[in-house]
């Protein structure tokens, strides 16, 4: 099979979530990635580490920034270019939009939020994750074009592999497709995002009090971690909003959630159960988060973050 690979930048690196998606498409077949935008030549060059062969470079600066109709335009003749028989994203609020544009300009089949490998045992089958994870889907796709969305951490990524050759690409993009402007970006602030973290640290209810959220904090330092919360902490305004993470809130895939103090409200757990492992720390043995958690540990949060931050700025020194 000849896959094509999207793959998003953001302040000029490739981003995680897209070297899952070459990941996912070396286990299909010879990838080819495309990158759209300015950036340098070396950074593409190590999506060859995940698995693709080659990098298509689009580097025109009016596709810095993620306008759906050029970017649409550009990965469908990417797609004609290549020959490509299935294109594969990560599944993002940019790829959402894209996707199903680029299907109606190929004819392609469609599927997003895809959570593991197809089935080819009969025809071509893929997994995707519905009702906020609660449930799957198998859903066959019979169209000769296939464009599949996955989620994060749906398959291993992918690290060992050398550089990718780097070569120009120049879709034909006229300039009726650049007639919406993006005149600003608001990004939530803090070290570490929580939509692109790899591992977040949560606080809920049993944290008391705004005034204890130091060792959260403590903890998410050490660990390279984005800090989260659950919706009545945001409620009560004890921490801001685009920090609640949930159903109604943010929903996070990372590798490593860890939930201090939060009790497990199913729309707690509808925007966390796509994460890796989920460790809960909750005095509360009979607290319902335990029965979600891959591990947990039944004691007092303010006597077992500062032992845990510790032991782990000992271990990672």
């Amino acid at each position: 099979m000849s896959v094509l690979v999207f793959i998003e930048t953001e302040d000029g690196k490739i981003k995680k979530s897209s070297r899952e998606a070459i990941s996912y498409g070396a286990a299909l077949g010879e990838v080819t990635a495309l990158a759209l935008g300015e950036v340098s030549s070396d950074e593409l060059a190590t999506a060859g580490a995940n698995g693709a062969s080659k990098v298509l470079h689009v580097s025109d600066s009016r596709l810095n920034k993620g306008l759906i109709q050029p970017y649409s335009e550009a990965i469908a003749q990417a797609i004609d270019s290549t020959g490509s028989d299935i294109l594969i994203t990560a599944k993002s609020s940019l790829a959402d939009a894209v996707v199903g544009r680029v299907g109606v300009k190929t004819g392609a089949a469609v599927v997003s939020n895809v959570a593991g490998l197809p089935d080819t045992s009969n025809g071509f089958v893929v997994k995707r994750s519905i009702y906020t994870g609660k449930a799957f889907a198998n859903v066959s796709m019979d169209a000769d074009k296939k464009i599949i969305a996955i989620k994060k951490n749906a398959v291993d990524l992918k690290e060992d592999g050398g550089n990718a050759t780097v070569e120009a690409f120049s879709p034909s993009l006229d300039d009726s497709l650049f007639g919406a402007t993006i005149t600003a970006t608001e990004k939530a602030e803090g070290d570490v995002l929580l939509p692109e973290a790899d591992i977040v640290v949560s606080g809920g209810r049993g944290l008391k009090g705004p005034e204890n959220w130091g060792i959260i904090e403590d903890l998410a330092k050490t660990l390279g971690a984005a800090t989260g919360c659950s919706k009545p902490v945001s409620d009560m305004d004890w921490r801001p909003h685009h920090e609640h993470v949930g159903q109604t809130g943010v929903k996070v895939a990372p590798t490593l959630y860890i939930a201090v103090g939060i009790s497990g409200a199913i729309q707690h757990l509808a925007g966390v159960n796509s994460s890796k492992y989920i460790v809960v720390i909750n005095k509360d043995e009979e607290a319902p988060f335990f029965k979600a958690a891959d591990y947990g540990i039944a004691g007092d949060a303010f006597e077992v973050l500062p032992k845990l931050t510790e032991a782990l700025k000992k271990e990672l020194a």
